[in-house]
């Protein structure tokens, strides 16, 4: 050790932020994810006997990602080499599999790749990795924000054991508060400032289960205050400033939250739809995307139950693109809560789908001579058209007669709402047919 090495770490760590200094250096200071990291877990099991395969730590932002990771590093008797994939290529990727791959040979230390935002490798930076992890020249450790399910390549992720991270509850956070303005060397001890309790749960829940956010709010408050002054709730609130919400455009939180709106209006929830419907405009979603998915669940899960359903959700549509933000946020909500609240039937779309399924599958049914088209020179002489009968010529609109040649049943009105009216008219045409089929 250098003569100055331990003052240049003293620096360091003193200009790391208190989340950074905070990091938990054993899995005892771990807060949450006992799900995987409890005694007796796999996870445990394996770091505790040096037999950690390559691994995925997938997860929100905050959660402690990156903190396994160095706890990892503490543990294994690895080679432990880091790349964070928003700043690295091929070539420093490269460079690291080779060198491993010489350290395994020559002296048969392995190597432990820590690979910080794995999804942002592409698929040709990714398939670089796995014939060294697929033949054990490396251990890897990712961490992703993103679904790898989506995010990475299957070959990879079918060669991992993915743990899935979750969002720390407010009691993990709340811990984590206490035990930097405990803490005398890496925390906040030596600021002496007395904090409300209200404060603190305060920071614990408006973080959403994102320690990184609280502790730094944390910090910015007890770093503005003099010693003996009290880091009360008011504090607190400037602190952390507006709530980030977590919402990637292209990613996890934007087809679940959708997915949630969707499944909410389905479901006849209003107050839950309006919710997400929030929740996606507060984050940033186009409100055109939003309005198109009213438009397509007043179709798919309202149909003919409430056929206005439809026309209130196209008017929306159109109205958002005419009006935008932020007023056409009560324009969706109005729409929303129609929507929701409208008797449902999935009717339409199950006849669609039946009848596309039919025609990609079945033989193809030949149109009825008397239904081809008529209007052209010749068409009398191939019989097109010969017998039709003209529907409004029947007493009521209506006159037995055959539109597809074969006994197929596709449309099945449900007894609610408007359709419980198409539902009883069909069901007076079948008997109606069964009459003139017996006279």
């Amino acid at each position: 050790m250098g003569l100055f090495d331990a003052q240049e770490r003293a620096h360091l760590q003193a200009a790391m932020p208190l989340a950074a200094r905070m990091r938990p250096q054993s899995l005892d200071e771990f807060a949450g994810q006992q799900h995987f990291l409890a005694e007796g877990k796999l996870f445990r099991r394996m770091l505790a006997a040096d037999r950690l395969g390559s691994i995925i730590l997938y997860g929100p932002p905050g959660c402690g990602k990156t903190s396994l990771a160095e706890v990892i590093a503490r543990h294994t008797k690895c080679r432990f080499e880091t790349l964070n994939a928003a700043s690295s290529g091929v070539k420093e990727l490269r460079a690291i599999l080779d060198a491993a791959k010489d350290r395994l040979a020559t002296s048969g230390e392995r190597t432990l790749l820590f690979i910080d935002e794995l999804h942002r490798f592409n698929k040709s930076q990714q398939d670089v990795l796995l014939p060294d992890v697929e033949a054990g020249v490396i251990t890897l450790v990712g961490a992703t924000t993103a679904n790898p399910f989506f995010s990475l390549v299957s070959p990879l992720v079918s060669r991992s054991q993915v743990f899935e991270f979750r969002p720390l509850s407010n009691a993990d956070v709340r811990e984590l508060l206490q035990r930097a303005l405990n803490d005398r060397d890496r925390g906040l001890e030596r600021q002496e400032v007395d904090i409300d309790d209200d404060a603190l749960k305060f920071l614990s829940e408006i973080c959403d289960g994102d320690a990184r956010r609280a502790l730094n709010a944390l910090e910015i408050g007890v770093m503005s205050l003099q010693p003996g002054q009290t880091f009360d709730l008011e504090v607190a609130q400037e602190s952390i400033q507006k709530k980030a919400i977590q919402y990637d455009a292209t990613g996890d939180e934007h087809y679940d939250v959708a997915s949630a709106f969707i499944k909410s209006m389905r479901g006849t929830d209003p107050d839950a739809a309006v919710y997400w419907l929030a929740r996606m405009l507060e984050a940033g979603e186009d409100p055109r995307f939003i309005a198109r998915r009213i438009v397509i669940a007043a179709a798919e899960d309202v149909g003919n139950a409430d056929p206005q359903a439809l026309v209130v959700a196209n008017a929306a549509a159109q109205a958002t693109e005419f009006v935008g933000m932020p007023e056409c946020r009560i324009i969706l909500a109005q729409s929303v809560t129609y929507v929701a609240t409208a008797p449902k039937s999935n009717s339409a779309i199950k006849a669609i789908d039946t009848a596309a399924k039919d025609v990609r599958e079945q033989r193809i049914v030949p149109v009825p001579k008397h239904l081809r088209d008529a209007h052209y020179a010749g068409a009398g002489q191939l019989g097109n058209g010969e017998g039709y009968q003209y529907a409004h010529d029947g007493e009521d609109g209506w006159v037995d007669q055959d539109y597809l040649g074969v006994d197929r049943t596709y449309y099945q009105p449900v007894n609610r709402g408007f359709e419980a009216e198409i539902r009883n008219r069909l069901e007076e045409i079948s008997i109606r047919r069964q009459q003139d089929a017996t006279q």
